[in-house]
């Protein structure tokens, strides 16, 4: 049979350890995620559906919407030269918060002038690399 001491600490500790256990499920529910996105595209006509997809999944679920990237590389990147194929997309990407990048191997590759590449669109060495670099720091991961 058990004393009364016994049963006191038998009650404390079932307390203590019932408290742990909820501020452990209070804490992992409280837990920020966020998503974050990278697609690899050698279509400059791509980028409207992209940013169309940025723009619903952002409004799917605003909380957890982290960062959106867009990396161009290949054949077409001179088309980020042209301001008037270029204009819109970059509006349509900045008002939906989406970065759009352009890989510098194939600038170089394509002998396309850097500094004409519009100031809106960032410059990485090299494209693939920064995507793969990207999916390690957890973004979703697409190529088209």
């Amino acid at each position: 049979m058990l004393n009364i001491n016994h049963m006191k600490t038998l009650i404390i500790n079932s307390l203590i350890i019932l408290s742990v256990l909820l501020s452990i499920q209070t804490q992992a529910q409280n837990t920020k995620t966020t998503d974050n996105y990278v697609v690899l595209s050698k279509k400059i006509a791509q980028l409207k559906p992209i940013i169309l997809s940025a723009k619903a999944l952002k409004s799917e679920n605003e909380a957890s919407f982290g960062q959106f990237v867009v990396v161009i590389c290949g054949k077409e990147i001179g088309d980020i030269t042209d301001r008037e194929k270029m204009d819109g997309f970059i509006e349509m990407a900045k008002e939906a918060n989406v970065q759009i990048v352009a890989c510098g191997f194939s600038l170089s590759k394509f002998k396309v002038d850097p500094s004409q590449v519009p100031d809106e669109i960032k410059i990485v060495e090299n494209g693939i690399l920064y995507n793969f670099q990207l999916q390690k720091k957890g973004y979703y991961s697409l190529s088209l």
